[in-house]
């Protein structure tokens, strides 16, 4: 029971995920947009009980980082809107894993594999944008590219493994996403989409709970 108890609301997550992804229609767009910002609800709850005691401003950074997605979430049928949404999103994302910075070769390394990966994506998304006339989306989404590539390499920077493993998620959810809406179809988008966006952002609201809290006498922080 003390087991169930310390997990209920992570499988409350998983459940009303599962639920969203497999059990509603896309019609009415109201309810499904409702179910679908009901696990991001309960993630923020999460990340927040993961931060309630500690009084260290990066802890609240990331946490914003979470909610502004949960707004781009619900903005995203107005694509460049919450493309702007989850763009400043990873900015705080890459503000609050950057104060945990700890250097080593191999995560300084990472930035090679990173930026080879956003590059081939970006040649092919970009190209295709060019290709079907859509010259508009080129700059934003450039800049997304180049901002969720960064905050891949800061979630390894911080050397903490629940942020290195939900920016990979993230990196995937969105390359899945914009390949099939600018590139070609994949098939089971819908499913790979969403399985990889909500475990992404779970795993970085479970992030909040290994980061040590910065001390006033050593940060500054409050």
């Amino acid at each position: 029971m003390k087991i169930l108890k310390t997990y209920r609301l992570p499988i409350f997550i998983l459940l009303m995920g599962l639920i969203y992804i497999f059990g509603i229609p896309s019609k009415p767009e109201a309810i499904k947009m409702l179910f679908k910002l009901i696990p991001m609800w309960l993630i923020l709850f999460y990340a927040y009980k993961q931060i309630a005691d500690k009084k260290s401003r990066p802890h609240w950074i990331i946490w914003c980082g979470l909610f502004i997605c949960m707004l781009g979430d619900g903005l995203i049928r107005w694509f460049v809107i919450g493309l702007a949404a989850f763009l400043i999103g990873h900015l705080f994302y890459t503000a609050g894993f950057s104060r945990y910075w700890r250097f080593t070769k191999l995560s300084l390394l990472m930035i090679i594999p990173i930026g080879l990966y956003g590059f081939v994506m970006g040649y092919h998304i970009i190209t295709s944008l060019l290709q079907n006339h859509n010259d508009a989306l080129v700059v934003p989404v450039l800049m997304y590219i180049v901002i969720i590539s960064l905050m891949c390499w800061t979630g390894f920077l911080s050397q903490n493994i629940w942020a290195i493993l939900g920016s990979i998620l993230f990196v995937l959810s969105d390359s899945i996403l914009s390949w099939n809406l600018f590139v070609s179809k994949i098939p089971y988008s819908d499913i790979l989409i969403m399985t990889t966006y909500y475990a992404a952002q779970f795993l970085i609201a479970h992030s909040l709970r290994l980061f040590p809290t910065f001390s006033k006498s050593s940060s500054g922080e409050k």
